[in-house]
């Protein structure tokens, strides 16, 4: 017989197994088709236009679900501002990619996140200039803009390094995408590629046979067990990506496809428990529900936003 519950326990447990395939099915789906738009240039896009409308979704909703969960536990933020200040941080490197290749074409390719870094200084400068402006004591101006600054921080940043990853190994941004020093979408499809391929593990791995808990006082679900799944996974992962897809050594991320596992690997896996202590100090689960079973968008792309400047970083020094 049934423990009180287990029944009904054992179809809620199906029914998210259902939504978490049935929205995974479909954010692969979209993004695959934006990626292999945007990898063949269609419509005669430049790199990397195909894909910022969903940035944009992304920072915007992130940063109001990270803003959400600020205010559910007390915590006073501008949500609007800094919604927008998100969104203006992640597509940066992309205007900054097109200002520098037609200023000048020969300029190193971390010239475009001068852009980036400017657009932060500029959205923590506008988050100060909204407590300035309607100041009062006992307002906790500097509790708003604290929060403000690392909801900018945690997602427009990284979001930003994304953007800057497609467009690192392009050399001229109006050329021919393809061809020799040409890689194209493949390192943004890389940092996806070994991060997810890594919490798919962690997932599959900790829920079978996961029994010695990672991280048990801030994300009980966590296992070693899991957590060495995700390594294996996303060492597979880079090499399918990097080795498999007979890149040139020359043109390969510093170190080689096992360093770029590992080190992408574990950054993933801190983001994702970078966001478990955000939700556990702010006392909520999920991020949200607009993605069913998975969650809101935070919890989607937790594990990319530690990832995305070490990708970053190995792809350039490669280069």
């Amino acid at each position: 017989m049934n423990a009180p519950g287990q029944s009904a326990a054992a179809p809620r447990g199906r029914a998210e197994i259902v939504s978490r395939v049935t929205v995974a099915t479909v954010v692969i789906a979209v993004f695959a088709g934006l990626a292999w738009a945007d990898a063949t240039g269609l419509g005669g896009a430049p790199p990397a236009w195909w894909l910022l409308p969903l940035v944009v979704v992304v920072a915007a909703r992130g940063a109001a679900e990270a803003c959400g969960l600020a205010a559910a536990a007390g915590v006073p933020v501008r949500g609007a501002l800094v919604q927008f200040l998100t969104v203006l941080v992640a597509v940066s490197a992309a205007v900054g990619a097109q200002a520098v290749a037609a200023a000048a074409p020969d300029a190193p390719r971390a010239a475009q996140l001068g852009w980036t870094a400017a657009a932060l200084v500029a959205a923590v400068t506008a988050l100060f200039a909204a407590e300035v402006a309607r100041y009062g004591r006992g307002g906790r101006a500097l509790a708003a803009v604290a929060a403000g600054v690392l909801v900018v921080a945690w997602l427009g940043l990284p979001l930003a390094f994304m953007v800057a990853l497609r467009l690192a190994c392009v050399e001229h941004l109006g050329a021919e995408q393809r061809g020799p020093g040409h890689l194209g979408i493949l390192p943004l499809v890389s940092l996806v590629a070994v991060v997810k391929a890594g919490d798919i593990a962690a997932y599959v791995v900790g829920s079978l046979v996961g029994r010695r808990k990672l991280v048990p006082a801030l994300s009980p679900g966590k296992t070693w067990e899991g957590a060495a799944a995700a390594l294996a996974a996303a060492l597979a992962a880079a090499w399918f990506t990097i080795e498999r897809a007979g890149i040139a050594p020359g043109a390969r991320p510093w170190g080689g496809w096992p360093l770029y596992g590992l080190a992408v690997g574990a950054a993933g896996m801190l983001g994702d428990l970078a966001e478990s202590l955000v939700k556990r100090e702010l006392g909520a689960k999920d991020s949200g529900r607009v993605l069913g079973g998975l969650g809101g968008v935070l919890d989607l792309v937790d594990a990319l936003l530690l990832a995305a400047p070490v990708a970053w970083l190995l792809w350039v020094l490669g280069r």
